[in-house]
């Protein structure tokens, strides 16, 4: 596992004009991140941050509750389609009705932590996330399989908690 210190707080992709930022090692944390306004955006170049800050500028949404690990953005106590109001969005199970749309949050169980990201390609057969944290070497961009079968919608992974979207 190389880390490239010199690159750490670079940009290495942008969505929306919302910028990626490299990390190194994926538990390497550089200060917290707050906007002028002193909403908590979180640990820089963390995936939360990640995801955090582009909800922040993309929909100037602020999350009702602004702390928590990557995994804690699922509640699986709360019905699919529900309002999750730690986080004031919409929640999705992965196994939906619904079909997971461009700029929606995915939530992923995997590690202690979790990872998050957002969704920015979505098909009838695969959706693509943009990320940040991924590890040192890995890409900002990865795709997984969606299936559609009997009336709902998964994406096929078995760490995929499910998916946070605005309430439009």
């Amino acid at each position: 596992m190389q880390v490239d210190k010199g690159k750490i707080g670079k940009v290495v992709d942008q969505f929306n004009g919302v910028d990626v930022y490299y990390n190194g090692s994926t538990g390497n944390v550089s200060g917290r991140n707050l906007t002028k306004d002193g909403y908590n955006l979180g640990q820089k170049y963390q995936c939360v941050e990640f995801i955090k800050r582009y909800y922040y500028q993309r929909f100037n949404h602020k999350m009702s509750d602004s702390y928590g690990h990557a995994k804690n953005y699922f509640d699986e106590s709360i019905p699919d389609g529900q309002l999750n109001p730690k986080r004031n969005l919409l929640q999705f199970h992965n196994g939906s009705p619904t079909k997971p749309q461009v700029e929606d949050i995915i939530v992923f169980g995997w590690s202690r932590y979790g990872h998050v990201a957002i969704i920015s390609k979505v098909s009838d057969n695969e959706i693509e996330i943009i990320q940040q944290n991924p590890g040192p070497n890995k890409s900002s961009r990865a795709t997984y399989p969606l299936i559609f079968k009997d009336g709902i919608w998964k994406i096929d992974n078995f760490r995929v908690l499910g998916y946070l979207r605005k309430n439009k």
